[in-house]
């Protein structure tokens, strides 16, 4: 029994095999040269990444992303104030209140961007590893196939 679909959308000459070929073949190079690496992205795409994980690139585009939305920015921002009584005094407000939480907060932040910088360097250091320990297994095995293949003959 075949299934017709409720809805449908197309366009006489519109073929939408080549139109999903084009958009992955973009969105590769794209990829490729460190478009998609941005934080915003990764916070974007983080339920994309589920399905990543079967891909080849995944640890290597994830640790990008972990290392581009690492640390907590900790830089002043620009204090304004949308409603327009007392605009001025609450402005002068917000930023008192924003130096006495800085003072309080950015030992805490430098010490979370410390610990968050170790944890990345780590992560991918072990990742450096398991790919060396990965590549030197499958060679080891390649050459271990190739002398059984010759002692078999």
């Amino acid at each position: 029994m075949s299934e017709t679909p409720i809805l449908s959308i197309g366009a006489p000459g519109l073929d939408v095999d080549r139109l999903v070929a084009d958009l992955q073949a973009t969105a590769d190079r794209k990829m490729k040269e460190g478009a998609y690496a941005d934080a915003r992205v990764a916070r974007a795409e983080k339920t994309n990444l589920v399905h990543l994980r079967g891909s080849d690139d995944f640890i290597t585009f994830y640790l990008t992303c972990l290392r581009d939305a690492v640390f907590v920015d900790i830089s002043d921002f620009e204090i304004r104030e949308r409603r327009r009584f007392l605009s001025p005094l609450l402005v002068s407000f917000k930023k008192a209140v924003w130096k006495l939480l800085k003072f309080y907060t950015y030992r805490l932040w430098s010490q979370q961007n410390q610990i968050n910088g170790l944890v990345i360097t780590a992560l991918e250091g072990m990742e450096e590893q398991s790919a060396a320990r990965i590549a030197a297994l499958e060679k080891r095995i390649a050459e271990l196939e190739k002398k059984a293949s010759g002692h078999a003959s």
